[in-house]
C-alpha cells in the first residue's frame, strides 16, 4: 500500500482524496510541513509516499503519471512529489529543511532539494493534461474549466500507444488494440499475462503451421497476426496501467524471439510433411534476424552515452524525418516486427514455407544493409568520443571466452594486437568461413581454421573496443559462429543435422539476447562463470568443427553432439536467466519492443 499525505487541510469541495485513493493511496492529512515529516516518518520504510499540495486541481492520470510509475525513484508534478524507498531518505531531508525554512510551493522546493541532493526527480511530460495550484478562487474556477476541457481517457489511451512504430502496427493494429488493452486493465490482467498469452498463440500458431496442410497454413496466418495483436496489447497495457516491471520486460523482450523462431522451426516442419527440406533456410533467416539485431544493440551501446556525439549523416537523417512520408518509408523498408509479422502470416497462408523463408532472407537483408551502412557512415563521420563504459558493453556483447582470455594473455606483447579490432575480427572470421565452405566436411583443415579463429578474435579484443568501427565485432563474431554451425550441419549430408543446429544456435542467440537485455537493463553482462561454462563463441566454434572431423564417418552421431550441445547450453542459458530475472533488483522497465 503505496501513502499520500495531504500538506494541508484539503480545499473545500475538492475531489483529490478519492483521486488518489482511486490510484491505490492511503490518504493522510497534516497540518503543516513538520506534521508532514512525522507522518512520513510513521510510513513503513519500503513503501512509496507521496506529498501532494492539498489546493491541487488536475487531472487524475497526471497525478497517475507523477505519482504511480515505478521506474523512477522519485517523480513531480505541479503539486506533488512522491519518493520510493530509496528516495525516502532524501525526502525526508529536504522536507525537514523546507519546514525550517517555510515556503508557499513546497512540493516544488522538495523536488528541487532531491535533485540538489543528487536523487533524480522524474517530470512526466504531461501535454494537454492539466496539474497545477491555483492561489485563489479565480485561478481555481480556471484550473476546473481547464481539467473539464480536456478527456484524460483520451489522452491515456493515445499515450498508450509507442510514439514511434512501423506502418503497419501504427494504422492497422493500434487504432483497436488500445482498447483491448484497456479491456484488460479494467478486469485485472496484467502486462506478463498478455503476454504470455502471446507467446501460447504463436506457439499455436506454429504448431498449426507443422502440421503441413493448406488448412493449418492459413490458420497458422491468422494465429500469428492474433499474437502480434496481443503483443502490441501487452505494451499498451504497461503504458495505459503504468504497470512496469523487470520480468515483463524480459518477458516481452525473449518472448518474441522464441515466437518467431518456433514459427519457423513449424514451417520447416510443415515443409518437411510435404516432401520439401527448408531447415537451411529457416536457420539462415534466424542467423539473419539475430545478426541484424546485434548490429542494432552494438551500434546503440557504442553511443548510448559517447560524447561530442555529432554527425552530418544523423543531421540528414533528422532532416528526412521531418519530412512526411519519408518517415514511413525509410521505417517500412527495414521490415520492422510488425510488418515482417504481417508479410509471414500472409505467405504462411497463400504460399508455401520455401517462399515465406526466402521472402523473409530477401527483406531482412535489405533491410540489414540499410541500417548497417547508415550506421557505418554516421560511424566514421561522427566526432565522438567512446566512454570506458561503451567499451565494456562492447566487450561483453563480443561474449569471449576462456580460450579468448589464455590466448589474450600471451598475444600481450606481440604485434598483432596492434591491427584494429575490427580488421582482426574480419581476418579471424573470414578465414574461418572460407576453409569451412571450401574444404570438405569433416577436414581436418578447418580445425586448423577453427585455432586461427580463436587467436585472432581474441586478439581482435584485447583492447578497449572503442574505435569508430569497433561496434561491429560482436556482429562479426555471431555470424562467424551461427554460420559456421549452419554450413557444417547443411554439409554433414545427415538427415536430422540442420534441425539440431537450429536447435544449438537458438539456444546460443538466446545467450546473447539475455546479454542485450541485462546491459539495457542496466545490471551489466551475465556473470563471468557462465560464459566459462558455455566456452564464448570462440570455444563453441572450436568445439563444433572438432566434433564435425571426429565424428564425420560416424552415421548420425554428428547430430547427437549437435542436440547433446543445445540442449547443454539451453539448459545451463535458461536456468540462469530465469534464476536472475525472478530475483533480479533491476530498476522497473518496460522493453519498447524492436525499433520501427
Amino acid at each position: 500500500m503505496s501513502t499520500a499525505i495531504l500538506t494541508g487541510p484539503p480545499a473545500p469541495g475538492s475531489s483529490l482524496d478519492g483521486d488518489l485513493r482511486s490510484l491505490g493511496f492511503d490518504v493522510k492529512a497534516a497540518s503543516g510541513a513538520a506534521d508532514a515529516g512525522a507522518l512520513l516518518s510513521a510510513v513503513p520504510a519500503g513503501e512509496r509516499v507521496a506529498l501532494v499540495d492539498p489546493r491541487f486541481v488536475g487531472h487524475v492520470h497526471a497525478l497517475r503519471l507523477a505519482l504511480t510509475d515505478p521506474r523512477f525513484p522519485a517523480a513531480a508534478a505541479p503539486g506533488a512529489i512522491t519518493a520510493q524507498s530509496g528516495a525516502r531518505p532524501a525526502l525526508a531531508r529536504a522536507l525537514g529543511a523546507a519546514g525550517d525554512a517555510g515556503t508557499d510551493d513546497l512540493t516544488g522546493a522538495l523536488a528541487d532539494a532531491l535533485d540538489a541532493d543528487g536523487v533524480s526527480v522524474h517530470r512526466p511530460q504531461l501535454g494537454t493534461l492539466v496539474a497545477t495550484v491555483p492561489t485563489d478562487a479565480e485561478a481555481r474556477h480556471a484550473a476546473r474549466a481547464a481539467v473539464a476541457a480536456v478527456d484524460d481517457e483520451a489522452v491515456r489511451l493515445r499515450s498508450a500507444v509507442k510514439a514511434h512504430d512501423g506502418f503497419f502496427t501504427t494504422f492497422f493494429i493500434s487504432p483497436y488494440s488500445r482498447y483491448i488493452a484497456r479491456w484488460c486493465a479494467r478486469r485485472g490482467l496484467t502486462p506478463n499475462q498478455v503476454t504470455t498469452a502471446s507467446l501460447l498463440t504463436a506457439l499455436i500458431a506454429a504448431g498449426c503451421a507443422a502440421t503441413g496442410e493448406r488448412g493449418g497454413y492459413v490458420a497458422a496466418g491468422v494465429l500469428l497476426l492474433v499474437s502480434f495483436v496481443l503483443d502490441c496489447t501487452d505494451g499498451q497495457l504497461a503504458r495505459y496501467a503504468l504497470k512496469y516491471s523487470t520480468m515483463g520486460a524480459w518477458l516481452d523482450a525473449t518472448f518474441d524471439r522464441a515466437k518467431e523462431y518456433a514459427f519457423y522451426a513449424g514451417l520447416a516442419l510443415g515443409a518437411a510433411r510435404g516432401g520439401d527440406d527448408v531447415w537451411a533456410l529457416a536457420l539462415g533467416a534466424m542467423i539473419l534476424m539475430t545478426c541484424r539485431h546485434v548490429v542494432d544493440f552494438s551500434f546503440n551501446e557504442a553511443n548510448h552515452d559517447a560524447t561530442a556525439n555529432t554527425s552530418p549523416t544523423a543531421a540528414l537523417s533528422d532532416r528526412l524525418d521531418g519530412l512526411g512520408w519519408t518517415v514511413w518509408a525509410r521505417r517500412m523498408i527495414i521490415l520492422p516486427i510488425g510488418e515482417r509479422w504481417a508479410m509471414i502470416a500472409v505467405l504462411t497462408a497463400v504460399t508455401s514455407p520455401r517462399i515465406v523463408f526466402w521472402a523473409l532472407i530477401i527483406g531482412c537483408a535489405f533491410g540489414a544493409c540499410y541500417t548497417t551502412a547508415g550506421r557505418v557512415l554516421r560511424s566514421v563521420t561522427r566526432k565522438a568520443r567512446r566512454t570506458d563504459r561503451a567499451a565494456q558493453a562492447l566487450a561483453d556483447l563480443a561474449d569471449s571466452g576462456p580460450l579468448a582470455d589464455v590466448v589474450r594473455g600471451q598475444l600481450s606483447r606481440t604485434g598483432i594486437v596492434r591491427l584494429q579490432p575490427l580488421v582482426l575480427a574480419l581476418i579471424a572470421s573470414g578465414a574461418l568461413l572460407a576453409a569451412v565452405l571450401g574444404r570438405p566436411f569433416g577436414s581436418r583443415q578447418v580445425i586448423v581454421a577453427a585455432v586461427f579463429y580463436v587467436v585472432f578474435s581474441a586478439a581482435a579484443v584485447a583492447r578497449p573496443l572503442k574505435g569508430a568501427l569497433d561496434w561491429l565485432v560482436p556482429p562479426v563474431f555471431r555470424a562467424a559462429e551461427y554460420t559456421t554451425v549452419l554450413v557444417l550441419a547443411a554439409r554433414s549430408d545427415e538427415p536430422q543435422a540442420l534441425p539440431a543446429a537450429f536447435g544449438l544456435v537458438a539456444a546460443v542467440a538466446y545467450h546473447h539476447y539475455d546479454t542485450v537485455y541485462r546491459i539495457r537493463g542496466g545490471t551489466g553482462a551475465p556473470p563471468a562463470w557462465l560464459v566459462r561454462v558455455t566456452g564464448g563463441h570462440e570455444g563453441r566454434t572450436l568445439l563444433v568443427t572438432v566434433l564435425a572431423a571426429l565424428l564425420a564417418d560416424r552415421g548420425d552421431d554428428f547430430t547427437l553432439a549437435l542436440t547433446a550441445l543445445a540442449v547443454a547450453v539451453a539448459l545451463v542459458v535458461l536456468v540462469e536467466s530465469i534464476r536472475f530475472w525472478v530475483s533480479s533488483g533491476a530498476p522497473a522497465v518496460h522493453d519498447e519492443g524492436e525499433t520501427a
